[in-house]
């Protein structure tokens, strides 16, 4: 896939995103056209993107063609989880050096294809080109071609170097390569009218090993994961699926849009986050495919689970109920997350709004009522100043943020891709209570809460 400029253009305008329902950019989010900054950090380059978009893929090896830095600092930093081959865990670069950026590096990488396909065997190589091998020209798109032909194993290239602008980008520029190289390539064996994708569900932490069990309790059968615990296979033969169901993403919109007009598969975006949204996202599921008693099952299958859960989270519920916490996260969770803490009796005092569409943020207005803050932005300064004025008894948010909470002396959830916990569908609502009430009554807080011994005064 050639990166041009029109194709760039077409990503950050893609129709099918609530970004860009609003014309002459007036609705449109900035984060969509923000460009990186040389030495600014904002939250990951089209690289990253790209990278974390296609690495899910477990039995593809996954090669960078660029200075040994791009690779070895962006590996690694999501727990998306395998139920097979760990060859993705597996980081290779072509570690481009000065020589190679001033004669150029196609030999090299043409060499380091073939060496990974006789020592690895791999379903398939991605090749995801930087911002060095991209400004010194090598082609990318060549050299693939090339070492497919010799090594008889697809060879795909990312065109997603890191200038070419935001992480968001990156995720599309990703879906791009799947859809011209993947997707379509080969027949599934079989094929039954309940074959779905799930499309923009990484399996962090093995959230999807707690829903496919809900599926293939209905009869429908997950035909290919994009690309959480994905196999290349799959991939190539989810045009055969009957419906994708896009889960709490809007990265990867344009593959759901580009596949309803290329094979007429419709596509719904749900989440697995909370008990009212399963139970909605698994009734629209059963609704789009228009089978009665599918959707006969899914009612029965909602109250079974129902009953199980109230009983588990019984306990939960009372020591967590009334509880004030203040949720920064991006995109779906900004909102989906809010549902599962009201589902557990907490009160969301503020979230965020970063990445989040205008159909999200209506969503949230309607979760949070009149009195919920809405944080277009949230550095420590403005998080601890929300948190101090809400009164919260604990800040839920990605990773890099725990310092904050620490500061201001409350309780801290990671919601983010680094997490060691699943919180989807039923059985992560489970261990989503028992992290919260493990985190808010750990008596590590009485102890900071106390004065310092010498700030006691001595009578």
């Amino acid at each position: 896939m050639k990166l041009t400029q029109g194709k760039i253009n077409e990503l950050l305008s893609e129709s099918a995103c609530e970004h860009n329902h609003k014309k002459e950019g007036k609705g449109k989010n900035k984060s969509c056209t923000q460009v990186a900054q040389p030495g600014a950090a904002q939250g990951g380059c089209a690289f990253d993107g790209a990278m974390i978009a296609l690495v899910p893929i477990t039995d593809a090896a996954h090669l960078v063609h660029g200075p040994i830095a791009c690779a070895g600092n962006s590996w690694g930093s999501r727990g998306s989880l395998s139920s097979g081959s760990m060859l993705y865990k597996m980081g290779f670069t072509t570690d481009l050096s000065e020589n190679d950026v001033i004669f150029g590096g196609e030999k090299k990488l043409y060499k380091a294809i073939l060496e990974v396909k006789e020592r690895y065997n791999p379903a398939a190589v991605f090749v995801y080109s930087t911002c060095v091998t991209a400004l010194i020209g090598d082609d990318l798109d060549a050299v693939c071609q090339k070492a497919a032909e010799k090594t008889g194993t697809p060879v795909i290239p990312v065109n997603s170097p890191g200038f070419i602008g935001s992480k968001n980008l990156g995720n599309r520029v990703g879906g791009e390569s799947l859809l011209e190289y993947v997707v379509g390539t080969r027949e599934p064996e079989t094929t039954t009218p309940y074959d779905i994708n799930l499309i923009g569900e990484y399996n962090i932490a093995g959230e999807l090993w707690g829903v496919l069990p809900l599926f293939e309790k209905l009869g429908i059968r997950v035909l290919s994961q994009i690309t959480g615990d994905g196999r290349y296979e799959n991939i190539a033969c989810s045009h055969r699926a009957k419906l994708n169901v896009m889960i709490c993403s809007k990265a990867l919109i344009n593959m759901a849009r580009k596949m309803e007009e290329r094979y007429g598969i419709p596509y719904v975006e749900e989440s697995f986050y909370g008990v009212a949204d399963m139970n909605r996202c698994l009734r629209n599921i059963a609704a789009k495919i228009g089978d009665a008693d599918l959707q006969q099952r899914v009612e029965q299958l909602i109250i079974e689970e129902t009953l199980k859960l109230d009983t588990a989270l019984a306990p939960y519920r009372a020591r967590l109920k009334g509880k004030r916490v203040v949720l920064y996260t991006g995109g779906v969770k900004s909102w989906s997350i809010i549902s599962a803490a009201k589902d557990l009796g907490m009160e969301v005092c503020a979230t965020s709004t970063k990445k989040s569409t205008e159909e999200d943020k209506a969503r949230i207005k309607e979760l949070l009522g009149q009195d919920g803050i809405m944080m277009e932005k949230g550095n420590a300064q403005e998080l601890l100043r929300v948190i101090a004025q809400t009164k919260a008894d604990m800040l839920i948010a990605g990773g890099r943020n725990q310092y904050t909470a620490l500061k201001a002396k409350i309780p801290f959830l990671d919601i983010n891709q680094e997490r060691h916990h699943p919180y989807a569908g039923y059985v992560g609502m489970v261990e989503m209570a028992r992290e919260l009430e493990e985190a808010l009554y750990s008596p590590v807080w009485a102890q900071v809460r106390k004065p310092a011994p010498w700030d006691t005064e001595v009578i």
